[in-house]
């Protein structure tokens, strides 16, 4: 099956990325675009999903501010995360069937996205039982959230390399006390790959995982019409 994917050079503002994958989601319910897959980092935000609780939040509303982190309630499933630079964020704008045909199977293959992708840089990934997302021995390193609208993904998995973690330090990540967070830079030092790496790795296996080949774009380079239009808005 093919589908397009779309990486982004430069942090985008949260709002931003959510903006483009509703317009993003409205095509692919209307069948006027294939699978598309959005992969780009964030500028610094903590997000609370719909399982997300205030008391889940370390600091005030304006500490967040002096910060420089944004708060925003997301539409996602899941806690309380944060992202920001050095961290993938993956988006699968996808129509779901076959072995994703309901969100434990689709959820299931993100988490095996996360594990091979650790595994091709030489660290152990695995599942705990009842909590969704991808861990190593050092702490988390994939987190998942993600909804489904008329069988439609949006939302989905971030991924830890080289991002600054002590923006986890003002939430409980994911609601799960005591959990350490951890990146492949605190779990390989001077090995941790470079970004580029790390992306093409998710890409491909979410390619081979969600049998989808994809044709890859950067949202600053040329795109196909319709693409260009959904991404800019």
């Amino acid at each position: 099956m093919n589908a397009w994917s779309v990486s982004f050079n430069e942090p985008v503002p949260y709002q931003e990325g959510l903006d483009i994958q509703h317009r993003l989601l409205n095509a692919r319910q209307e069948n006027k675009i294939p699978d598309t897959v959005l992969i780009l980092q964030h500028r610094p935000v903590v997000t609370l999903g719909n399982r997300g609780r205030d008391n889940y939040l370390l600091k005030t509303e304006a500490e967040y501010h002096e910060l420089g982190i944004e708060l925003f309630h997301a539409e996602r499933g899941g806690d309380v995360t944060f992202h920001g630079p050095g961290q993938w964020v993956l988006y699968p704008i996808l129509h779901l069937g076959g072995n994703e045909a309901d969100s434990h199977g689709y959820l299931f293959n993100l988490e095996q996205i996360a594990i091979q992708s650790l595994g091709d840089f030489g660290v152990e990934g695995f599942r705990k039982v009842g909590k969704s997302g991808a861990w190593t021995d050092a702490g988390k390193v994939a987190a998942i959230g993600f909804r489904l609208k008329k069988w439609v993904s949006f939302h989905g998995m971030s991924f830890n390399v080289n991002n600054d973690l002590m923006g986890f330090n003002t939430i409980v990540p994911c609601g799960l006390v005591g959990e350490p967070v951890a990146s492949l830079k605190t779990i390989l030092g001077d090995n941790c790959p470079e970004m580029n790496q790390v992306r093409d790795a998710l890409l491909n296996h979410f390619s081979s995982i969600c049998n989808r080949q994809l044709e890859r774009f950067d949202a600053d380079g040329e795109l196909p019409g319709e693409l260009a239009e959904l991404i800019s808005g």
